[in-house]
């Protein structure tokens, strides 16, 4: 096998594994075996368990982010579409968690709040970046710093109600609650000159 079919191989086993078992129930060994692979091979192409699962999440983030951001919007002004530009990138974030990590590994794993936090600055700047390509938003000096907080806020606020809920119920409440309640003045303050 050439180095991309087998890093391929690895991704494909791991993302099926961390999503029928989560992250911290799969090891390598089993992601070795599903990939047909020797475990010393995995190391060769990956530093870790989390480097594996960290090129998985940024793949995932990164063909969401502009599936996100290049889809045609019907959208009138600017201000709806970056509300639910938002609330489809904090969407995302949580699935990330609840597909890809597992809540039990986020909640008891020293570690991954680290990972969590790397991770959010890696979407938060493609984020900007993005954002910032759209033709239809303000080129003014500071944007990009608006678009910044913005991005910040709803991340920090969809991550903490996301590690308090109890149950998927509590997170469907605290996101409608968040989009209703929060999210209309913290895209006015970022549109605001």
């Amino acid at each position: 096998m050439e180095a991309d079919k087998i890093k391929e191989s690895i991704k494909r086993a791991a993302q099926e594994l961390f999503r029928k078992f989560g992250y911290h129930k799969t090891s390598v060994n089993e992601i070795a075996k599903k990939a047909k692979i020797a475990k010393a091979t995995i190391y060769k192409y990956f530093d870790s368990k989390e480097a594996v699962l960290h090129v998985l999440l940024m793949d995932y983030i990164k063909s969401s982010v502009d599936e996100l951001i290049n889809s045609t919007t019907t959208e009138i002004d600017e201000e709806t579409h970056l509300s639910n530009l938002i609330m489809k990138t904090c969407r995302l974030s949580y699935t990330v968690c609840n597909e890809f990590i597992g809540w039990d590994f986020i909640r008891e794993s020293a570690n991954s709040q680290d990972f969590l936090k790397n991770l959010s600055n890696e979407l938060e700047e493609m984020l900007v970046s993005s954002f910032m390509q759209l033709s239809g938003m303000r080129k003014q000096e500071n944007s990009m710093q608006r678009i910044r907080f913005l991005i910040k806020c709803s991340k920090n606020i969809v991550f903490s109600f996301a590690f308090t809920s109890v149950s998927d119920s509590d997170v469907r409440k605290n996101f409608v609650s968040f989009q209703k309640e929060i999210l209309p003045y913290l895209v006015k303050a970022a549109l605001t000159v």
